[in-house]
């Protein structure tokens, strides 16, 4: 596995990045993971920690309990893939569904269970060694099949923050910042049951003295009132989150902390491993960004893979959404939204 062929998208979410990851998955060249990082997040796993095949196979496929609960209680994330085929092996409500059977595998194949019992013997038979070499031989077993010689392109969700841990382990990996008008991309995570969630379990970290949601666990629910306790427990009402009160500002001064602090964190790498991709100028001017695209990654813009991927983003229509706002709450937006513009175009971004 060559680690200059390996590049991270990333950025705050609801920023276009999952439509990116379907355009990367399109060229022959590259290995798409969709959503790794998001799905197997334990920080065992993001460490320079030694962990033998069947350690880091575990990893890879213990359920995440929170994404299992999201669909038992009805409020599946459109970015969840497995659970929509009811055919396949693993369920929420019963088995649980293997981490890595989320999001990365349905998007590789359609056939993740298979996939998943070709992977299990290989992983299981690794030798003991640090997490970032584990991590490098599923890129390049993954990439074998799905990517060939090419390169390999990780983009997970709100992974802007983790540039810095990213960088760590993988030190001779690229970035690409894929970032959005801030008032539309706050006004998605509005929309948006995990993103909804993340001021509430910072209310309910306050409200329990913790420093931090990580901190909370069941126990807690005790001392939360009757519109946040059931978040802790395995079954709660969908309407608890998405029907709760939220301002518009918080959501854009939530992505607008993580621009200025994504954006920092960024300048301090070199400048030949980073670039910044607009969201916007991706759908005004798909075949020249995708070039631009296809040149930093290290892999050939095609014709047809621009003519696929050109024609996959055309169907893309929500430029601009926050302008359907009422004035007054419109303004609110923009005003939140302002720090992060400011670092945004600081940048020449």
């Amino acid at each position: 596995m060559h680690t200059d062929k390996l590049t991270f998208v990333v950025g705050t979410g609801r920023c276009g990045s999952t439509a990116l990851s379907a355009v990367v998955n399109l060229h022959p060249d590259v290995l798409s993971l969709n959503e790794l990082f998001a799905s197997v997040s334990d920080p065992a796993v993001l460490t320079e920690e030694s962990l033998s095949g069947p350690e880091f196979w575990g990893f890879l496929t213990r359920p995440n309990r929170v994404s299992d609960n999201m669909i038992r209680n009805g409020a599946p994330p459109s970015e969840f893939l497995y659970n929509r085929h009811p055919e396949w092996r693993y369920s929420a409500g019963t088995t649980g569904i293997p981490a890595i059977s989320m999001m990365v595998l349905p998007h590789l194949t359609d056939d993740p269970d298979g996939l998943l019992d070709e992977l299990e013997p290989e992983v299981n038979s690794w030798p003991s060694r640090p997490a970032p070499l584990q991590w490098q031989a599923l890129f390049a077993t993954l990439a074998a099949r799905f990517g060939g010689p090419g390169a390999v392109v990780e983009r997970s969700g709100l992974s802007l923050g983790r540039v810095p841990q990213l960088r760590a382990l993988f030190p001779q990996a690229r970035f690409v910042h894929l970032f959005r008008n801030g008032p539309d991309c706050a006004l998605s995570m509005s929309r948006h049951i995990a993103f909804r969630m993340l001021p509430m379990l910072w209310e309910m970290a306050q409200r329990c003295g913790l420093e931090s949601p990580y901190e909370l666990t069941p126990e807690h629910a005790a001392q939360l009132p009757p519109d946040l306790a059931p978040l802790l427990t395995e079954h709660y009402d969908p309407a608890l989150v998405l029907d709760r009160p939220i301002p518009l500002a918080a959501f854009g001064a939530m992505w607008s902390q993580w621009i200025v602090d994504g954006v920092r964190q960024l300048e301090e790498l070199p400048a030949g491993i980073r670039t910044a991709l607009s969201y916007e100028r991706l759908l005004e001017e798909p075949r020249k960004e995708l070039t631009r695209l296809a040149e930093f990654i290290g892999v050939e813009a095609r014709p047809d893979w621009l003519d696929a991927a050109t024609a996959l983003l055309n169907g893309d229509g929500r430029r601009g959404s926050a302008l359907t706002l009422p004035p007054a709450e419109l303004d609110a937006l923009r005003e939140s939204c302002t720090a992060g513009t400011e670092a945004l175009a600081g940048q020449g971004m």
